[in-house]
């Protein structure tokens, strides 16, 4: 397909038949962001936290405007959250990856605007999301086409399953 063709897909909710579509675009994903051997997720555990317990959310772009047909091209996986200081929820954006073949044809901007009238279904007043400091055609695209602000005076912080662990000692300091 060259640039002047007008691409076609179609956004939808990913389904449990989309768990392999999703794993591998995960790990896409995480080959682009130089971190290959990261992947922990398996079928059985995207089928159990997305469409079993629903701690998270995707949606998925596919080629052409048949729903349920085409190339898959796009993913956006997005859980809420939620602010004390407005009382409502947030949607949160884990990943979004478009497949290197199909960026800078609007399908970035299209699963976003999926997300924003998937938040102001849900009455959220946020959208959050975090991008590594070296991504910068992606800060680019978030800060010119999207108009997003970075949260500068915010620094992102997380314990892994180790840490986790590690917290069950002040636990117990509080027990009787």
């Amino acid at each position: 397909m060259n640039a002047s063709e007008k691409r076609k897909y179609h956004i939808r909710t990913a389904e449990p038949k989309d768990i392999d579509v999703i794993l591998q675009m995960i790990i896409e994903l995480a080959v682009y962001e130089k971190e290959p051997d990261a992947v922990k997720a398996t079928p059985e555990l995207l089928q159990k936290n997305l469409f079993e317990d629903k701690y998270a959310n995707a949606i998925l772009a596919f080629s052409g405007d048949i729903p349920g047909e085409g190339q898959p091209m796009g993913l956006a996986l997005y859980f809420f959250n939620f602010s004390t200081w407005t009382g409502r929820p947030g949607l949160y954006l884990e990943d979004l990856y478009v497949k290197p073949e199909y960026r800078g044809s609007g399908l970035g901007k299209a699963l976003f605007g999926r997300l924003g009238a998937i938040a102001q279904e849900k009455g959220c007043p946020r959208l959050d999301w975090s991008v590594l400091k070296w991504n910068q055609p992606s800060i680019d695209f978030y800060e010119k086409a999207l108009h997003a602000k970075p949260m500068s005076e915010w620094l992102g912080m997380r314990l892994e399953e180790e840490g986790i662990n590690n917290l069950k000692k002040f636990d117990k300091a509080y027990e009787n």
